[in-house]
């Protein structure tokens, strides 16, 4: 590890593990709706009569600011868990270290109940694996968005045209690289072993580039990835949107491929809950529930995006700017080194709606992908060593029920219910097939893991 590295990584550690935020830990409601993220805004008083039938009137959930916390946002600001007699309290965390540490807590510790995460990380703090030991069993209840996610490289690198299929159009590129700079190209992503660090190696892996050799990876918490490709920390960032495309918007650098690209209508970021909390105030999860589903299917209304842009740019929720987040919503991209506009609503984030089927559901063959990604890289050794362990994990951490109990009780039509937890096969961008009912023979077409 290079000197610059062990720097970053101490960094992102201490600013990860260290920041606790308690701006929203069971304070009032905002009066003016301006202040922290906390609370529930004047305009959505809690419903009281539904608020009497629940074990609990209030759970304390965690956000990072990316699209995929919209629908937490969302419901929180249209009233949408209100509704349901639930009045959640969102805080903005500082990184997903700091969601971690948090959730550990509990809401009683001063900490969080839940909220946004990305997989396999309610798995592996259910099992101890990122929590030093201590296991905190959680819920995965919900699917909070597909898509959404992008890759973006410097300037600097836009004589490598990164695209999402680099065999086609970045061949050599990153040998090239390494004799020409005396040193590895240097790729990040917000935490190690989850979602975007998963996405970055599965794109370089199907260009043929070995994440383990080829590149050094860095973790760098997700607000400060703009200012990181300013100095030249990095040259290419895995995160969620409105980031990748603010690097765009602002020539900071290019959008080299987005998520949809590498696999259309892939799982992303989940709702996850501790268990005890879960299992103390059942009634409390269903309405939850209920009002994320409305939430998510209010969000994938076109006419609703421009409203959505406003409530998340205030510096309440992300403090970023409404037009970056119009694009963002709205399937808007500047795409490669020449930044080639292109408009593809399919392509942008979905919440509800996809060919594929409802969003929402946690299927649990997406779940169980994280944890194969898992043991392709050997990411959790002693507690992912086979797919029998990845889908005893996957089992015991996803449950379906409470989803589709909300989703009876809020009368959705059939075709909107899953009636399997899984979706069936899944094709990727290079033609690679995961078959959840076989996912030994996903692992061994994969040529290049640990």
């Amino acid at each position: 590890m290079t000197k610059r590295h062990t720097c970053l990584a101490l960094i992102a550690g201490t600013l990860s593990s260290s920041i606790l935020l308690t701006s929203c830990m069971g304070n009032p409601p905002s009066k003016t709706g301006t202040g922290g993220a906390s609370g529930s805004s004047p305009q959505t008083a809690v419903n009281s009569q539904a608020a009497s039938q629940l074990e609990t009137g209030t759970v304390n959930l965690g956000f990072v600011p990316i699209l995929e916390a919209a629908p937490l946002v969302v419901g929180v600001e249209k009233g949408f868990f209100s509704k349901h007699g639930l009045d959640v309290k969102l805080s903005k965390q500082a990184s997903w270290a700091a969601a971690r540490d948090n959730v550990v807590l509990g809401s009683a510790g001063g900490g969080i109940d839940g909220g946004q995460w990305q997989l396999p990380m309610p798995q592996m703090i259910s099992e101890g694996a990122i929590t030093n030991g201590k296991k905190v069993p959680m819920v995965v209840l919900a699917m909070l968005m597909s898509q959404g996610n992008g890759i973006a490289a410097a300037n600097s690198v836009k004589d490598g045209n990164l695209s999402y299929d680099l065999k086609k159009t970045s061949n050599g590129f990153f040998k090239t690289f390494s004799q020409k700079e005396g040193r590895k190209f240097r790729a990040a992503y917000t935490f190690p072993k989850a979602n975007q660090d998963i996405w970055i190696r599965y794109w370089l892996a199907a260009g043929g580039v070995n994440p383990n050799k080829d590149v050094e990876l860095l973790t760098v918490p997700a607000p400060e990835t703009l200012q990181g490709m300013k100095n030249g920390t990095m040259e290419a960032f895995s995160t969620g949107d409105p980031w990748p495309s603010r690097i765009a918007k602002d020539n900071v650098g290019y959008l080299a491929a987005t998520t949809a690209q590498i696999w259309k209508v892939h799982p992303e970021e989940y709702l996850a809950v501790r268990s005890d909390w879960v299992n103390k105030h059942p009634k409390a999860a269903v309405a939850l529930l209920k009002g994320l589903i409305e939430a998510q299917m209010w969000l994938d209304k076109a006419e609703n995006k421009d409203e959505a842009a406003k409530i998340l740019s205030s510096r309440k929720w992300y403090n970023v700017p409404v037009s970056v987040l119009q694009e963002s919503l709205k399937g808007q991209y500047r795409i490669g080194a020449n930044g080639t506009r292109e408009t593809n609503p399919k392509l942008g984030p979905l919440y509800w709606n996809s060919d594929r089927g409802v969003i929402s559901y946690p299927y649990k063959s997406l779940t169980l992908w994280f944890l194969i990604e898992s043991l392709r890289w050997k990411f959790y050794p002693g507690t992912v060593d086979s797919i029998q362990q990845a889908e005893a994990i996957n089992n015991r951490v996803v449950r379906d029920d409470l989803w589709l109990k909300a989703a009876k009780e809020l009368g959705l039509p059939a075709k909107d219910i899953p009636t399997s937890p899984s979706r069936g096969k899944e094709v990727f961008f290079d033609g690679t097939i995961y078959d959840p009912s076989n996912p030994q023979a996903y692992l061994s077409s994969l040529k290049i893991k640990s």
